[in-house]
């Protein structure tokens, strides 16, 4: 056999998207040279390792186990790429997290001058709900994921980052003078909630169900940020982390109604699959948020700590 790595990264790229077209945009090559270098690395197997059927491609079981195998070659070939590196004092790679909807507002400020010090280092975020980046975390398709609430069903490891508070809030169209209401006010303001798989709805849902709360589901959405403009514009109330409604608070569009309980308090956490083997540029941003995170946590939310 004669395959070449440039074979190796088409054919893998063919299978993760089953798409010619897909691997040829992500590759930056035209869509005949995927082909022929496809074909090309077809040609040296008596056996079949994709099928196109009503133009739909399907891996064959030995195209699944020999992408497996690319897949390992091509990641060696990269961590000797980051020795070379490593030894001229650079690091190199790419850093793969998920990161759930609300960890939008802290996720860049525990990553923004690691990229500023590695500008080597090529970052590839998924923004999504706590269920999808638990199963991208469980498939091994990211470094680390950012999460409010530790899977239960999966071994991991972490890193506590900051404390999480989630407030009671409302917009200011009807004023809320009680230093403290006791849990009886969720009968007159019906709550929004975000979608099954959320993070904050767990949070959410845990709390109200051990403190018996009399509440009124509203309506549910499907992101924080919907929440939040649905609030603003007055459809009800809901329970929503401090961290994402910094701005609609110093506005006035925001208010924080004071419930006795209330905030709920957890905790954000970088996590890992438990005994991961980590590339290089993972190891070294881990070393770096255990070094940062207090000055990260002292000189980018010391305004967290005043409510």
């Amino acid at each position: 056999m004669n395959y070449t790595l440039n074979q190796l990264r088409v054919f893998l790229k063919v299978v993760q998207t089953l798409s010619i077209t897909k691997a040829a945009e992500e590759l930056h090559l035209t869509q005949p040279a995927v082909s022929i270098q496809l074909k090309n690395f077809q040609d040296q197997f008596d056996i079949p390792l994709i099928e196109v059927i009503n133009k739909r491609i399907y891996v064959t079981e030995f195209g699944r186990e020999i992408a497996a195998a690319a897949d390992r070659i091509l990641a060696e070939v990269h961590a000797i790429s980051f020795k070379m590196h490593a030894h001229k004092g650079h690091i190199t790679g790419k850093l793969k997290l998920s990161v759930v909807s609300t960890g939008k507002y802290i996720a860049p400020y525990f990553i923004a001058d690691f990229i500023k010090q590695h500008q080597g280092v090529e970052l590839l975020m998924d923004v999504t709900n706590k269920a999808q980046v638990v199963l991208s975390l469980e498939k091994n398709e990211v470094d680390f994921s950012l999460v409010s609430v530790l899977p239960e069903n999966l071994s991991t490891d972490h890193v506590e980052l900051m404390q999480n508070k989630l407030f009671v809030v409302g917009n200011n169209d009807v004023r809320f003078d009680s230093p403290a209401y006791d849990k009886e006010i969720f009968e007159r303001i019906p709550l929004i909630y975000r979608e099954q798989g959320s993070g904050t709805r767990h949070v959410m849902e845990r709390f109200i169900k051990s403190n018996s709360l009399p509440v009124q589901k509203k309506m549910e959405l499907t992101s924080n940020e919907a929440v939040k403009q649905a609030v603003i514009a007055g459809l009800g109330y809901s329970i929503m982390p401090l961290i994402g409604i910094k701005n609609e608070l110093q506005n006035g569009q925001l208010q924080i109604i004071p419930v006795k309980g209330f905030p709920i308090k957890s905790n954000w956490y970088l996590i890992w699959l438990k005994d991961k083997k980590m590339s290089p540029v993972a190891a070294a941003y881990l070393n770096y948020l255990r070094q940062e995170k207090q000055n990260i946590i002292h000189n980018k939310f010391d305004w967290f700590e005043k409510y």
